[in-house]
């Protein structure tokens, strides 16, 4: 009898934690965390020592770049020296920090990378082999680390607190902007393009003259080598929009803010909405969408806790194939709010 209540009690134990070790497991941390280590258990000592370093090793945490590894050196290890099970690790990790889209459109982003090194005649300078993998800190469910993964025109800087994932800073690009891939057209960037023309064209007059800027804006004004930097909001605030311009914007600001994955896509998303009254959308250049283009079109969108930039490049003579944006937190870049406590 005795026994058959401990039993009892066992059961009644285990469906009453059950639910808990569930949900613990299946958490969105949990989950990187087991990736990061799933990861970091295929390297020789050589190769562990090469990609890890401090969480507060702040010459690491800022070498990124748009540009190619040539111009700016980047350390960690690169994908052509890992063996193909460590290069599948190395996905495994990072989709597990990213949502579905957000994994997808890096694939793109390096998989265009690679077509571009094809179309300067297998320029070593590109190609898929030169992105770069690296861990600031250990992988932990409640103390911070970092997650970086870059190269030419993509800089992923994830910075993990307990539950919290900060994607900015972060730089999304591509070169080619549009190519053709399995007979299907690919652009990376092109939700980017595409919304942020259809909210300019939702403007009436009034707000399409607010918000059009009298000067051109070339390149991103907060790009790498900006951090801590500022810059004046302008151009149309969010409440000078209609309900519709401003549902239109948020979707636009997604394109960033829902790379990361979704629980911390989501909590962001809810800060973005709390400052959408203090957020300016700007444009500067080309107001013609033709094609799937965005032509010379440099657009800003910025809040309390949001700066984003887009802006084509005239590099290579047409400036709708070659595309630069940013992604900032200034009050949290690199989770320097969740971490300076």
């Amino acid at each position: 009898m005795r026994q058959a209540m401990r039993g009892l009690s066992l059961a009644a134990l285990a469906l009453t934690c059950a639910p808990l070790l569930a949900a613990h497991a299946q958490s969105p941390t949990a989950k990187i965390v087991r990736n990061a280590n799933a990861f970091l258990a295929t390297l020789q000592p050589a190769q562990k020592q090469r990609v890890l370093f401090a969480f507060d090793d702040a010459k690491q945490r800022v070498r990124w770049s748009n540009l190619p590894t040539r111009f700016v050196q980047r350390a960690g290890l690169s994908m052509g020296e890992l063996s193909p099970a460590q290069r599948a690790a190395v996905m495994t990790m990072l989709s597990s920090a990213l949502s579905p889209r957000g994994f997808e459109k890096v694939q793109q982003i390096v998989e265009g990378d690679e077509v571009l090194k094809k179309q300067e005649h297998d320029n070593p300078m590109f190609g898929k082999d030169l992105f770069y993998v690296s861990i600031l800190g250990t992988p932990s469910e409640t103390a911070p680390w970092m997650l970086q993964f870059g190269g030419h025109h993509l800089a992923l800087n994830i910075t993990i607190v307990g539950a919290h994932g900060v994607l900015t800073p972060s730089l999304t690009a591509a070169q080619p902007a549009r190519y053709e891939e399995n007979g299907t057209i690919v652009r990376p960037l092109g939700a980017e393009s595409d919304k942020a023309f259809a909210l300019l064209n939702s403007l009436d007059s009034t707000q399409r003259a607010k918000a059009i800027l009298n000067y051109r804006v070339a390149d991103l004004v907060l790009g790498p080598g900006q951090d801590g930097k500022t810059i004046q909001p302008e151009g149309l605030k969010a409440t000078a929009m209609n309900a519709k311009q401003r549902a239109m914007l948020l979707d636009l600001i997604a394109e960033w803010s829902g790379i990361v994955h979704e629980s911390a896509a989501a909590a962001r998303m809810a800060e973005i909405k709390s400052g959408l009254d203090d957020t300016w959308f700007a444009w500067s250049g080309s107001t013609t969408h033709a094609e799937g283009h965005s032509g010379t079109a440099y657009y800003r969108i910025q809040g309390p806790a949001l700066v984003i930039e887009y802006a084509p490049q005239p590099l290579g003579g047409d400036p709708t194939n070659h595309i630069h944006t940013i992604y900032r937190d200034p009050t949290n870049d690199y989770g320097r709010r969740l971490t300076s406590k």
